[in-house]
């Protein structure tokens, strides 16, 4: 009853269904894979706060990759402009970062949010930046992390403020050379509460992680969908045969 397995046809059935399988399983355990690494690296970014690491210097972890980003930088120099960036939430708040230039010794100067403040961005209310030279230690963030949840755009916006933190949109602003990345300072005075370090791109427990957690039960859907095919025209296959064998099916037409 089973020679038709044999034939031709089921040959290439069987033959598509040995491959699918295994292929599928593969994808699956892949995508897998990769929810458990960016759970892996979620917990290593928390593992340890960047308050308590030891500051490297900032040069040393340029440019910002997903290995430095996030990590304590230290530099040296001068605080010069200051700028407030408005509509940045913390802890469900709305406020805004107060943001100030550091000139350095290499040069260069590299933006630091000093602190985050309740309410509207007012001159009036961001402390002024110590004066003299200053050694500073902050969170190293790149400029793709400068903050999506509030203004993203430099128009419209009064004096003195800043839409999106970053090389490109100070350049214009003010006249120094400056770093691709800026810092935020873990341990603000004055009042102002620290503004946390954001996970690098593309790691971490986002969107992406739980793609390819989704991705991972789509395979083993198909799996099971391209064995439950092979059984359903397997059993279709032997009730034709037994059909016939009985004498229940009509004779084909001549």
């Amino acid at each position: 009853m089973h020679r038709f397995l044999l034939t031709p046809r089921w040959w290439g059935i069987n033959v598509f269904v040995a491959l699918a399988v295994p292929f599928c399983l593969y994808m699956g355990s892949w995508q897998l894979g990769r929810f458990e690494d960016r759970v892996d690296s979620h917990k290593e970014a928390n593992a340890q706060q960047p308050a308590d690491q030891v500051a490297a210097p900032l040069d040393s972890l340029l440019p910002v990759d997903q290995t430095t980003s996030g990590r304590m930088a230290s530099t040296a120099g001068e605080y010069a402009d200051q700028l407030l960036v408005p509509e940045r939430r913390l802890d469900g708040e709305s406020g805004f970062y107060v943001l100030t230039l550091l000139k350095t010794d290499s040069g260069k100067a590299v933006p630091v949010v000093r602190g985050w403040l309740p309410g509207v961005a007012d001159p009036a209310k961001a402390p002024a930046p110590p004066t003299g030279r200053v050694e500073v230690a902050g969170a190293l963030q790149s400029a793709e992390n400068s903050g999506t949840k509030g203004v993203h755009s430099q128009g419209g916006l009064p004096a003195g403020q800043l839409g999106v933190i970053g090389a490109a949109a100070l350049v214009n602003i003010v006249p120094y050379d400056l770093y691709d990345a800026w810092l935020t300072v873990q341990t603000p005075s004055d009042g102002m509460t620290p503004v946390p370090a954001q996970a690098p791109t593309n790691t971490g427990l986002d969107l992406k992680a739980f793609q390819n957690l989704g991705y991972t039960g789509e395979w083993f859907v198909f799996v099971a969908f391209v064995l439950f095919m092979w059984f359903r025209l397997y059993r279709r296959e032997v009730e034709t045969i037994r059909d016939a064998e009985a004498g229940l099916l009509e004779p084909a037409a001549q």
